[in-house]
């Protein structure tokens, strides 16, 4: 047996002792324990032969990081190009508050158009979808029969026509065979040729579905410019505004405080235009300027005057040309059953995450912030009487007392509902809710929406 060594007998003796308690046993136990410290050149010699040698990068690897260096570099110079050109437009605009709100309205309307486009593009794919792997199903479900078909085919390709000079047996042989064959034919040609058309609307089909897929992201570059643009826009509409209304946050925060004193809407209009300083002089600016001095009757010149700060037209008037303030889809309409046992005051518009939310009218900012189940609500003195309600949003970028025009971005939607159950059908789905009011009782909403796109009232 060997003997252990002066150094291994050490640290028996030191571990009886319980001098080595503090050293973990791993160190102690290991091989390198035992051993001499090495010196610096048999460290390094160690070392490298631990270290497994490192692969050599290939060519085409080094070309493709390069390459994706350089696309990022020309991405970044792009968007920096980019922002530089839209702060110098915004600079352009200075103090012209047509310019301003024209740009909002114009770029909001070709955001709002975009979204529809992918609304409709998405559609379009989700059919084509469906097509396909309905195809893909019926081929997949016959495979039997296109073997059966193409091994028929192959076998009739590579039979050699009858010998002229043959036995009379051999003849009678190839006659037989050649009438078995002129019966088949037929029928394998229309089951080749069914199997064919089939197999070339397939490929129709995937080449519609590349297309649309194309021009779905190109749709998404556009609307990913326009809404930074229209951010940029909006922000400059605000930094103008805070600076006319001092005020405007310690308002803002006074209304949301007040807001969670109110039970209801009702209580909500009538507390933010009575006892809010800038939501009464909204009102009262409403009351004495939201019927135009024409006695309702529409003004076209008025409706495209983007200096106004009132109604060119009266609500009661404009019936049947007001445009939905978001695309989306309606999931439930006024007076219809709520789910709980009422009836709904509003609709509700199913939308796509982060769209764009709009004024319908001309209107006057009486409040703007969260308001119970309601989530984040915005309400629009419109003049005469008439409130408009919009609620459902993420983030609203108007403040109370300000003047809005029809058609200009006030809010932008979220990923899922933020409005209560009883207003939408499904709480992972983004939904908005617009509510009419005359005198502060719900009304039909119906009657001023517009049935066609060149109908509705834009700035």
């Amino acid at each position: 047996m060997t003997r252990p060594t002066p150094r291994i007998r050490h640290l028996h003796a030191a571990l009886r002792r319980g001098l080595l308690s503090s050293v973990p046993l791993a160190l102690l136990l290991s091989p390198a324990s035992a051993a001499e410290p090495a010196r610096p050149g048999q460290q390094a010699v160690q070392s490298a032969a631990a270290t497994p040698a490192a692969a050599p990068v290939s060519p085409d690897v080094i070309k493709q990081r390069a390459q994706e260096l350089e696309d990022a570099r020309a991405a970044q110079k792009s968007a920096a190009e980019q922002q530089a050109k839209l702060q110098a437009d915004i600079a352009s605009i200075g103090q012209d508050r047509s310019k301003l709100n024209q740009q909002l309205i114009d770029v909001a309307a070709r955001v709002r158009s975009i979204e529809a486009s992918m609304g409709d593009t998405e559609a379009r794919l989700h059919a084509l979808d469906q097509r396909e792997a309905q195809m893909r199903a019926s081929l997949d479900s016959r495979r039997s029969d296109i073997v059966e078909v193409l091994a028929a085919l192959q076998r009739a390709g590579r039979r050699t026509p009858p010998a002229l000079l043959v036995r009379p047996e051999d003849a009678l042989q190839s006659l037989r065979t050649a009438m078995l064959l002129g019966s088949l034919v037929p029928e394998l040609r229309a089951r080749a040729e069914k199997i064919s058309g089939e197999l070339g609307e397939l490929l129709t089909v995937r080449k519609a579905i590349s297309t649309q897929r194309d021009k779905l992201a190109a749709d998404r570059d556009k609307l990913k410019d326009d809404q930074t643009r229209l951010a940029a826009l909006v922000d400059e509409r605000q930094r103008k505004q805070s600076s006319a209304e001092k005020d405007f946050e310690q308002e803002g925060a006074r209304a949301i405080a007040m807001s969670k004193q109110a039970d209801n809407l009702q209580g909500l209009i009538s507390k933010m235009e009575q006892d809010l300083k800038s939501a009464a002089k909204a009102a009262a600016t409403a009351s004495l300027q939201g019927v135009p001095p024409q006695g309702g009757k529409t003004d076209p010149a008025g409706l495209k005057n983007p200096t106004r700060t009132s109604p060119a037209i009266a609500f009661a008037s404009a019936r049947g040309m007001f445009a939905l303030p978001v695309n989306g889809t309606k999931i439930r309409e006024f007076g219809t059953s709520d789910g709980v046992g009422g009836t709904q005051k509003g609709i509700s518009l199913a939308t796509r995450p982060g769209a764009q939310v709009t004024t319908p009218c001309d209107g006057w900012v009486v409040y703007a912030g969260p308001f119970r189940s309601y989530g984040q609500l915005l309400i629009l003195n419109a003049g005469g009487g008439y409130h408009v309600l919009i609620a459902g949003m993420e983030r609203i970028s108007v403040n109370i007392g300000q003047f809005v025009l029809s058609g200009e971005p006030v809010a932008i939607m979220g990923s899922t509902s933020q409005v209560a159950s009883i207003l939408s059908t499904n709480a992972s789905q983004p939904v908005l809710y617009v509510e009419f009011r005359k005198d502060n009782t719900p009304i039909d909403s119906g009657p001023w929406w517009a049935a066609s796109e060149g109908e509705k009232v834009r700035g």
